[in-house]
């Protein structure tokens, strides 16, 4: 891969065509792990609830609240290449 060329902004170039398949492939995932939120999370004014938040290393769905009282949170970390889900327990559950 050529080295970023710098843009008059200051900010590297990033042409579209050089990721295409790792932004479809990323779009696909987030709607899996939205979705698993969808199922897990009580309905809060036009799903605002379903949400990401951005850690330094990538995505999170922070921790979701599930029935068996185990929560869990499922992250993106893009700079492992990895998505991991953590699981712990949540007083009360749902």
């Amino acid at each position: 891969m050529a080295s970023p060329v710098l843009s008059t902004t200051g900010w590297p170039a990033l042409p579209v065509s050089e990721w295409c398949n790792t932004r479809d492939t990323l779009q696909l995932w987030t709607q899996i792990v939205g979705k698993v939120r969808m199922a897990n999370e009580p309905l809060l004014n036009h799903w605002w609830n379903v949400r990401s938040t951005s850690p330094r290393r990538g995505l999170t769905t922070s921790l979701i609240s599930h029935p068996s009282g185990l929560g869990f949170e499922i992250e993106f970390d893009f700079l492992a290449d990895k998505l991991e889900i953590t699981h712990r327990t949540v007083e009360g559950g749902r």
